[in-house]
């Protein structure tokens, strides 16, 4: 399992375009050097995000990683305190106070929101509910930092047009990376999803097989299949990252497996246990019978009933053999491509 970024990306893609200002310093100097006053303070903030998300994505240091994640939360900090202490321009106070009311959002959702948006392990580790509580949290997340962006880029423009800055709209490398890691983001999340469902549902499977639960297993098995079939038909669909069609091609190998394993091997697994049962309750009539009572045609009965467990025993051993083969073969081929992935196309940043 890993951590989804993409509920953050959007924090990072700020509106305020640099301006063509003369040299001057002092920020009441005129309207372009005051823009470029909170661009710059927005900017720096955004490239401790962007090596927040460059570590993610190419470090495998946990520690290395939440210091980034500190770093990051105590530049919002600084933007909020610079941006704080600058005065309005000129008694216009429009842009400063749009710029600290989304940079609040981002600190709110960054710093408080952040122990909400679980680590995918916790949440892998308690149920399919959760995950989707996780989901509608990313969403309503992604929706709020969507409609700070668009209020920013409103005040943005209008500021500039109310003075007549012309606005250098020209990407910079930083702008770029980030367009790029969210790409990669979105993409990357999509089809983890899709792994995700029929891997949780895999693992409720393994769970009701050790509990010998038939009606679960059947229950199961058909969430399995028809999330697996859902899966292979959005994969069809989908085209490949910039030529990279690795980390779709790892998903529909695991979700090919899961299929097969809904709609053959399972039923070899159920129909196992219903022969366990009744073989036990042959064998304690047989066993409650007097042998002097016993007549051939109940030994006949008991002997071939003890060869057919032999022979289902066996299938069954070498069923599950096979499914723990496959599900770690997948599952690991599924964590190297996802690892392969991310580390390829995350632009690289510090």
């Amino acid at each position: 399992m890993r951590n989804l970024h993409s509920a953050f990306l959007l924090f990072v893609f700020m509106v305020c375009a640099i301006v063509k200002t003369a040299k001057a310093q002092d920020p009441q100097a005129d309207p372009g050097t005051y823009m470029n006053t909170i661009n710059t303070a927005e900017t720096e903030m955004n490239k401790n995000y962007m090596a927040y998300i460059s570590a993610s994505a190419h470090s495998g240091r946990k520690r290395k990683i939440e210091k980034m994640r500190d770093k990051t939360v105590e530049s919002i900090v600084t933007c909020q305190t610079a941006i704080t202490y600058l005065p309005p321009y000129k008694g216009d106070n429009s842009l400063r106070q749009s710029s600290l009311t989304y940079v609040a959002l981002c600190y709110k959702i960054f710093n408080e929101d952040y122990a909400h948006i679980v680590n995918m392990d916790d949440i892998a580790e308690r149920s399919y509910d959760e995950m989707q509580a996780y989901l509608l949290l990313e969403e309503a997340t992604n929706d709020s930092l969507k409609v700070g962006n668009e209020r920013m880029d409103k005040a943005v423009k209008d500021f500039a047009a109310k003075y007549n800055v012309q606005l250098n709209t020209q990407k910079t490398e930083l702008g770029d990376k980030m367009d790029e890691a969210g790409r990669v983001a979105k993409y990357s999340d999509k089809v983890y999803l899709l792994f995700y469902k029929c891997n949780w549902e895999d693992n409720q499977l393994t769970e009701a097989v050790n509990q010998k639960n038939v009606t679960k297993i059947e229950q199961v098995k058909s969430a399995l299949d028809k999330f697996a079939k859902e899966g292979l038909a959005v994969l069809d669909t989908l085209h490949p990252f910039e030529n990279d069609g690795s980390i779709a091609n790892a998903c529909q190998q695991a979700l090919t497996f899961y299929k097969t394993e809904a709609e053959t091997q399972v039923k070899v697994i159920t129909d196992y246990y219903l022969k366990e049962e009744n073989f036990e309750k042959l064998k304690t009539a047989m066993e409650a019978k007097p042998a002097d009572q016993r007549i051939q045609k109940d030994v006949d009965t008991y002997n071939n009933a003890v060869n057919d467990m032999n022979a289902a025993v066996n299938l069954f051993n070498q069923t599950n053999a096979d499914l723990n083969n496959g599900r770690n073969q997948v599952n690991n081929t599924w964590q190297a491509t996802e690892a392969q992935f991310l580390d390829v196309h995350t632009p690289y940043y510090k």
